[in-house]
Order: structure tokens, then sequence, then C-alpha cells
């Protein structure tokens, strides 16, 4: 699985934006690696810097002054829906008669060709095969009819699926969470303005303080002169659907996603999958790096269980950072050699030793048939694999990069199966009620549809564990803050 996007909007008192955006961006940097962007705005002109690759390369000094203006948005981007070009990458801006729009989306759509052939009829011209810029296109059609609260609303009531958006109208900045809040979104306070980000990180990274998650089904607008913040309940559904990978995945450990701070929901994830599956070995060790707080977890309630025989926990695994995506493998014997390159046991910490492997997740198996095979020739007697999140079954929809159904080594595999294709002595995954009791969550507001195979939206051919209640067009009212 790849991270989805990540996306920043900002409104200061009287000092650019350009940098505090780009911060943000580094900051926000593993949601998305293939294109990252600015748009911002001096209160007379839109301007607009966006380019393919990581944000360090995207940019340079010259770029960033000449994004002049206190206001702007910014978006960082992995493809889930659309080609891989800059006609994708985001933000997406444009000109037209009630003025200028820049748009910055993470989620996904399961509308858009509906909804791009309903507006070609209209007479839209569209530039790119992305679900953003249909986002774009209708809002844009909407603000030429209506005041900046309904247009959006109207949109919201087309649009189906998931989408945390930022979107700049002139020098207005605004973020907006889809009705039952897949994608994270949150409102920060700084110094001399606020900003809205994908994770609380970015705010972090800014000197800022979290105010608060955007609700789902929630506008909120910042002020121009970076004084405050206005907030609207566009829309109330009686679930939420929010994405449990966040915070077993795809978010920074340091970050506040839903009142909950992602490094201890892991831990927490950690400690139930040593109350429903623990097994005693003589060292735990985590996959690097999203299994480190998993591991961490697990270990402390194994040494805290007075039947346990207690354990080490290790860093057995070291990681080399420099090889990435782009690593090239034309082999499927190089492909192979692709996990040797990427991570190298410690053979004094594994050698002559059961062995506990903790990860996030297990999606083709590829991965974690050599993890297993590495412990082996470095000398393990025994290796066991447990997984911090429940199997795999079905793909996403909702804005994650994931193999497709005939991919997934858990869709049509029992775990007995599993663990023996991946050659472990023993697997167990984690419970979704255990995954819900951890998020402090109802599974019923959680978007479960990868391990279920039941989905939160109207999908064609899948089935939908809900029914979901589509936005309605009445006048929208501020909302109590």
């Amino acid at each position: 699985m790849h991270e989805k996007c990540g996306v920043v909007g900002i409104s200061l008192e009287d000092r650019s934006a350009a940098r505090p955006l780009y911060y943000s961006l580094y900051a926000l940097q593993h949601r998305g690696q293939e294109s990252a962007g600015i748009v911002t705005h001096d209160g007379f002109q839109q301007h607009s810097h966006v380019e393919m690759g990581l944000v360090g390369d995207a940019f340079d000094q010259t770029d960033l002054e000449q994004l002049n203006g206190p206001q702007g948005i910014g978006h960082v981007r992995y493809p889930t829906s659309g080609s891989v070009d800059n006609s994708c990458a985001q933000p997406f801006s444009v000109s037209f008669k009630s003025g200028s729009l820049g748009l910055s989306h993470n989620g996904n759509l399961v509308n858009t060709e509906e909804l791009r052939d309903q507006l070609a009829e209209q007479g839209h011209a569209f530039t790119s095969d992305g679900d953003t810029e249909v986002i774009a296109h209708d809002l844009a059609r909407n603000l030429l009819e209506e005041d900046l609260i309904r247009a959006v609303k109207h949109t919201m009531a087309r649009i189906h699926g998931s989408y945390a958006l930022t979107i700049m109208h002139d020098d207005t900045v605004m973020g907006v969470r889809d009705p039952q809040g897949n994608r994270p979104l949150c409102i920060g306070e700084l110094d001399d303005g606020y900003v809205l980000a994908s994770e609380s990180a970015a705010i972090d990274t800014l000197d800022g303080e979290l105010v608060r998650d955007v609700k789902p089904g929630e506008l909120v607008v910042l002020h121009d002169d970076g004084s405050g913040y206005d907030t609207y309940q566009l829309v109330k559904t009686e679930n939420t659907a929010h994405c449990f990978f966040e915070h077993v995945y795809f978010a920074r450990p340091d970050s506040v996603i839903d009142e909950e701070l992602v490094y201890e929901v892991r831990r927490e994830l950690g400690r139930k999958l040593w109350d429903e599956n623990g097994i005693d070995s003589d060292v735990v060790m985590p996959v690097p790096d999203s299994g480190r707080s998993f591991a961490s977890g697990y270990a402390e309630a194994a040494n805290e269980d007075p039947n346990a025989e207690g354990v080490e926990f290790a860093e057995g695994l070291m990681k080399n950072r420099y090889v990435g995506r782009t690593f090239i493998m034309p082999t499927q014997s190089e492909r192979e050699r692709a996990v040797r390159m990427k991570l190298n046991p410690i053979k004094s910490t594994v050698e002559g030793k059961t062995v506990t492997l903790i990860d996030d997740s297990i999606v083709r198996g590829t991965t974690s048939t050599q993890l297993v095979e590495l412990m082996r020739d470095a000398g393990a007697e025994e290796v066991h694999v447990r997984i911090g999140a429940p199997p795999i079954i079905a793909p996403c929809y909702m804005g994650i990069d994931m193999a497709s159904r005939e991919e997934l080594i858990a869709a049509d595999q029992s775990i007995e199966e599993i663990c023996e294709e991946i050659q472990a002595d023993s697997l167990s995954y984690l419970s979704i009620d255990s995954v819900a009791e951890a998020l402090s969550e109802s599974r019923t507001d959680l978007c479960l549809g990868c391990v279920t195979g039941e989905y939160p939206y109207d999908i064609d051919g899948e089935a939908t564990d809900r029914d979901v209640d589509r936005p309605g067009i009445d006048t929208a009212t501020p909302a109590d803050d």
C-alpha cells in the first residue's frame, strides 16, 4: 500500500504564506511523493507553482519568493485517481468569471465518471483524468450562481466518496471534510493566523497549537486577515467512516487524528495483539518503520503478563533509507533482492533465538515471505509473525493505492494457508473488534471495507455496510464552535 495525499491551507495576518506552506508539506511528505504544489493569493491575483517530485525538489528559493500573499493552499500527492503527470498534480487551480479557485484533495470520489460526463455535457472542458478537477469544475459552476457557502454545499451534495479538501477562492481559504469523515483534516492556531492540515504534525512544524479536528461534513472558512475562522455544519450523518488505516499505517505517529495520538493507538494495538495472540519467544522485533510502535506495546504487554516468561524488545532489522520506490528492479530475482537492499538483520539479535516479527499488515505476502527467510538465514530457530491489523481481503476505493482483490493474499486464503505460504512457524492477526476498541470507536463509525468487503459508500459491484444518507441542499447556517 502507498500513501494517499496531504493537504494544507493557511491564512496569515500580513506575512507570506509560502514558507509555512512549504514547511507543512515537508511534514506531510510521507503522504505523497509524486508531486508537490502551492497556490497563494496576494489580494489581487493568484500565484501557483506545482512540480513533479518531492517537496525539496519541487521548490527552490526563487519559487517561494514568487508565491506572494498571506493566504495559500498546498498539496503532496500519491496518485490514486488520475495519471502520474503534471496534469493531475495539485493544487488544481483555475480562473473564471467569479474569480480564481485553487483546490487540494485527499481522498477518492466514487462517482467521478458520472459527474465528469454531466459537466462535459454542460460545456466544461477537462485537462486531466483525475477527480480533483471534477470537484473544481462543479464548485466553479456553483460559484457563478451562489454565495460561497451554498456553492460548497451544492458541490458536497453531488460528490460522493472520500474527501478532505483545502480550497482557496480568491483570498479566502477553506477546508471541508466529507460527511463521514473518511480522511483526516484538522485546524491549528499560529501566532498570526490559522492553518488547516491533513495531520497535526504539520501544525507542530509551524510551532502552532492543534485546535481540533474538522468535523465530518463541516466547512471551515479562515478569515483573510488571519484573525480567526467560521464554521458551517453543512451535512450531518448518523455514522462516520473514519479510515482505521490512518492509525495503523499512514499517519505519522506524532500526529493526533480524530482526537487520538497515533503513536499511543499503535502501542495499544500492539498490547491487544499480545492479549489476543501472544506467543512466548526470545525476542520481539518490529518491521521498520510502522511496526515499531506495535512491537513496543506488544513487548510491554508480554513483560507485564504474569503467565508469560518475558521477552526482549530489539531492533533486529536495519533499514536502508536510501532505497525507495524508484530503485530499479527489472527482473523478478532483483525484485526479490529489494527486501535485502532495504532491510538487513542484526545477526547477533537473531541467531539461535525464537523471534516474533511485528508488522502493520500483509498485502501480497511477498515481503513477509522474504522477511521470514531473512530471519532464518540469520540463524533464527523459530519465526512467528504477528500483524497489528485484520487480514486485508478487499481493495480500497477511498484513496489508498492498494493491490487488486486478485493480488491480496488474504482474499482467498485462510490464515493457516497464508502462514504456510510465508513459511512462518505461526501467524496471527488482530481482530476488528480490538481495532475498534483501541481507536475508542464503534465498528459502525469506521471504514473497514478492506478487511470486511463491505463499504460505507455506494460502489458499483460491492456490498454496502450501511444506508448512505446523501446530503441535502438546504441553507447552511454557522455552527457553534
